[in-house]
């Protein structure tokens, strides 16, 4: 079934690391992780004849071994426009790109600066790599002398009133999404919502459903099998997720402009930012997208149901801070309620689990009507080492990681293990590159680089399916990261402090450097060889239509749209 990743309904789309010799996880002979003796340590008891064990014999054992392959994945990629001197865009959305309120392919996140590039769904790496690169000529065709900054953390802010918050139009739908990020202002501050970052999405092979509902001895016509296997994929994600912030994070130093009032636990890194020595990424920890507030919201990935239910909880329970903001004020929304949540998206989460949602309909209201879609993975910083900010490495990897997350034993999570679960992510986002450093799991200490370790080895099973008859560029992939595992140098968070330290540059200088390159690079490319120019630009007038369309067909007033909405 096609798919639709990305809607924009209310808010709800060089190598990650060198091979080095010591990378010896993979050597010839050790690749079936049947013969290992050992298995994947998401599983309770590491037991070596595990469900994943089993489950990935039977789907050898059928003979059918592109079954994993075939899988739908696209991306969201955000990055501010800022200004030739580094600085956010105080200009509008460019009008030629067209309707942030309904282009398809390109719109904005919180800032009008904050612009989102959104591929559709692909069946390969490739692919969507090539639409994303395009997305990309074609916007600088349009910004003038402006540039895409390629960090995830902003630099040379000079006052929270230099964000202008998107606008997306006059009619319900637009002013809703303009008030939801008045209220992100008020709540959590500007800077944070100019943070940036790659989100993937991806949904299972439609094919690979009625074998594996067999496998498991269950009804496979049901829906609610499906969204059970993605909710146990979730799960094992946010048990997992520190390995993303390890392998991929690339945001171990955040401008001084970012924290005015100085950070605890960073050093300073030369006159104009902080750092974290052994920092992976600040962008995922407690001065980035982490605050106290959500920190006490909890939601359940157990079933749909309790994810259902906790996030509506959020929502409709009034918090006393948010109170105190007030919702309207001389007329003016601050913020669409005064609730732990303003809508479901206010959650942020490295995973969610999705359905494309109608124009109006809530996230959850979308879920409960058809289950769960596909999911989206949030970890992603912006890869610096990439013109499009992300590259193929990441994108494999990430398929596998999801492939074994979903195939893994995925039991109920606990209070005791969500606690484990946020020690592991906070850790890793500080100190994941800490020689030795230990993490929790079950109650007891366990190496970051022995779990990472053993966490591959269950993956390079997945990986050999996925590459079947295709070379072997998934496992490829999976020895790359093992050789950051073995060497924490080879990351993109250690390469990004190395070229700062041989550069003599600044943070803020080594950005606007690699922005101006790759604007140079894209540039440079002829309007012919990118192979979707006709269908962005025929979009983007198309957007302008369907936002008119919309501001003259709206019948209820805001009030009532937005009572309508919550109802």
């Amino acid at each position: 079934m096609a798919i639709r990743y990305a809607s924009n309904a209310i808010d709800p789309p060089a190598r990650a690391m060198v091979p080095h010799a010591r990378a010896e996880l993979f050597r010839p002979g050790s690749s079936d992780v049947y013969a290992t003796g050992r298995c994947s340590t998401s599983a309770p008891g590491c037991q070596v004849k595990s469900r994943f064990d089993r489950r990935l014999r039977q789907i050898s054992e059928r003979g059918d071994r592109a079954l994993l392959r075939g899988g739908l994945r696209g991306v969201e990629k955000e990055c501010l426009r800022v200004t030739p001197g580094g600085h956010i865009a105080a200009t509008d959305h460019p009008a030629t790109l067209g309707s942030a309120l309904t282009n398809r392919f390109i719109t904005t996140d919180y800032s009008e600066a904050l612009i989102e590039f959104i591929t559709p769904p692909e069946c390969t790496a490739r692919e969507t790599l090539q639409f994303l690169a395009d997305v990309h000529q074609f916007t600088y065709s349009a910004m003038g002398d402006e540039l895409l900054w390629p960090l995830s953390m902003p630099c040379r802010l000079r006052a929270e009133s230099d964000i202008a918050i998107a606008r997306y139009g006059t009619s319900n739908i637009g002013m809703m999404k303009t008030i939801y990020r008045r209220g992100l202002g008020h709540r959590y501050g500007r800077y944070m919502q100019a943070i940036a970052g790659v989100h993937f999405n991806y949904s299972v092979p439609e094919t690979f459903w009625p074998v594996y509902a067999e496998i498991e001895s269950v009804d496979g016509e049901s829906g609610e099998f499906k969204s059970g296997a993605y909710l146990a994929l979730v799960r094992n994600v946010r048990r997992l997720d520190w390995l993303l912030l390890y392998l991929f994070g690339a945001s171990p130093a955040v401008c001084r402009s970012y924290l005015p009032a100085g950070a605890s636990g960073l050093e300073e890194l030369d006159g104009g930012s902080y750092y974290a020595p052994h920092a992976t990424s600040l962008r995922m920890s407690d001065i980035g997208y982490k605050n106290a507030v959500q920190a006490k919201i909890s939601v359940s990935a157990n079933s749909l149901e309790e994810y259902i239910s906790d996030l509506t909880q959020a929502i409709r329970t009034r918090h006393p801070a948010y109170e105190r903001i007030g919702v309207q004020v001389d007329g003016e929304y601050r913020q669409l309620n005064a609730n732990q949540l303003q809508i479901e998206n206010e959650y942020y989460s490295t995973i969610r689990p999705k359905r494309s949602a109608l124009s109006g309909e809530r996230p959850t209201t979308a879920l409960g009507r058809g289950g769960v879609e596909y999911v989206e993975l949030r970890a992603l910083d912006l890869d610096p080492f990439a013109p499009v900010g992300v590259d193929r490495s990441r994108l494999l990897f990430c398929e596998a990681f999801l492939l074994y997350c979903l195939l893994a034993d995925s039991p109920p999570a606990d209070a005791s293990e969500q606690a484990e679960i946020s020690h592991n992510h906070g850790l890793v986002a500080r100190r994941g590159r800490e020689p030795e450093l230990l993490l929790r799991r079950h109650g007891k200490d366990v190496s970051l680089r022995d779990w990472a370790g053993s966490i591959l080895l269950g993956m390079q099973a997945v990986a050999e399916l996925l590459d079947a008859g295709a070379g072997s560029p998934y496992r490829e992939v999976l020895r790359e990261c093992a050789a950051g595992i073995e060497e924490p140098d080879c990351t993109p968070s250690a390469r990004m402090l190395r070229e700062l330290a041989a550069s003599g540059q600044s943070l803020d200088e080594f950005g606007l450097a690699l922005a101006r390159g790759y604007r140079r690079d894209f540039q440079a490319l002829p309007q012919s060889a990118n192979q979707h120019f006709r269908l962005l630009e025929e979009e983007a007038l198309a957007s302008l239509d369907r936002q008119c369309w919309i501001e003259e067909h709206d019948t209820l007033t805001l009030d009532q749209y937005l009572a309508a909405y919550y109802d």
